[in-house]
C-alpha cells in the first residue's frame, strides 16, 4: 500500500509533526483490535489530510467511511468556529469506539456520526460541503461522487482515497478484480470531469484530489 521506500517515509515523519497522543492511542487501539488496521490513514496521511484542511478552513466537511475515526479527528481540526464534519459509516459496530475517541479529542460538537449506507443518507443533507472525504467501498465511489457533487459549493475538494489500490490499478483492465475496475474507472472519471480540475497524489494508497470550479 506505501509506494515510498520505507527509508523515505521514516525521514518524512521524522521532519514532520508528532502525531498526537489521541491519534496514537487511536492507532495503537486501531491495530489490536481491527482485522484490517491498514484501513486506517495513519499518520502520514493523516497528518496530510489535516493539512489541507487547516489550509481550505471548511465550514462542513463530509466523510464517507470513518472505520475508527483517525481521518475524522485529523479532518476536523481544520473546520472553522462552529464547523461541524459529518461521517458516514456502515459498520454499527464500530461506533462505540469511534464515539469514544470523538470525546477524548473534545470533537463532539463539531463530528457528527451516521451510521448506515451513505447511499441513503447523502441525499437527506442539506448542508453545502467544502470539503468531502472518499474512503467506504470502492466500488460505490462514482456514486458517491455523483451524489455529493451537488452538494459541494463552488471552489470545493473532493479527495478519495485508496486511488491506487496497492499498484492493482496498473493491471490490464481485462484483469482486474472488482473493485480495481471500479477504481480505475473512478479515476477516469474524475479525469475527464470537466467541472473539476484534478491531480492524483501517489500519497501511500493515492489520492485522488479533484477541485470543483
Amino acid at each position: 500500500m506505501n509506494f515510498l521506500p520505507q527509508e523515505i517515509e521514516d525521514y518524512a515523519l521524522k521532519n514532520s509533526d508528532a502525531e498526537s497522543d489521541i491519534l496514537k492511542k487511536l492507532n495503537r487501539e486501531t491495530h489490536l483490535k481491527m482485522t484490517m488496521p491498514q484501513m486506517l490513514s495513519g499518520h502520514l496521511q493523516g497528518l496530510m489530510l489535516q493539512m489541507f484542511s487547516k489550509m481550505i478552513r471548511p465550514k462542513n466537511i463530509l466523510e464517507i467511511g470513518t472505520f475508527t475515526g483517525y481521518s475524522a479527528i485529523c479532518l476536523a481540526s481544520g473546520l472553522q468556529e462552529g464547523g461541524k464534519l459529518h461521517t458516514i459509516d456502515v459498520n454499527e459496530e464500530f461506533q462505540e469506539m469511534i464515539l469514544q475517541y470523538i470525546k477524548e479529542a473534545d470533537l463532539e460538537n463539531k463530528i457528527r456520526l451516521h451510521i448506515g449506507d451513505a447511499v441513503n443518507i447523502l441525499p437527506a443533507l442539506k448542508e453545502e460541503f467544502d470539503l468531502v472525504f472518499i474512503d467506504a467501498d470502492k466500488e460505490n465511489y462514482s456514486t458517491y461522487y455523483d451524489l455529493v457533487f451537488p452538494k459541494v459549493k463552488q471552489g470545493g475538494f473532493i479527495i478519495a482515497d485508496n486511488v491506487l489500490w496497492s499498484g492493482k490499478i496498473l493491471n490490464s483492465p481485462m484483469k482486474m478484480d472488482f473493485e480495481t475496475k471500479a477504481l480505475y474507472e473512478y479515476n477516469l472519471k474524475i479525469k475527464n470531469d470537466s467541472r473539476v480540475e484534478n491531480v492524483l497524489l501517489p500519497l501511500r494508497d493515492g489520492l485522488m484530489i479533484a477541485r470543483k470550479k
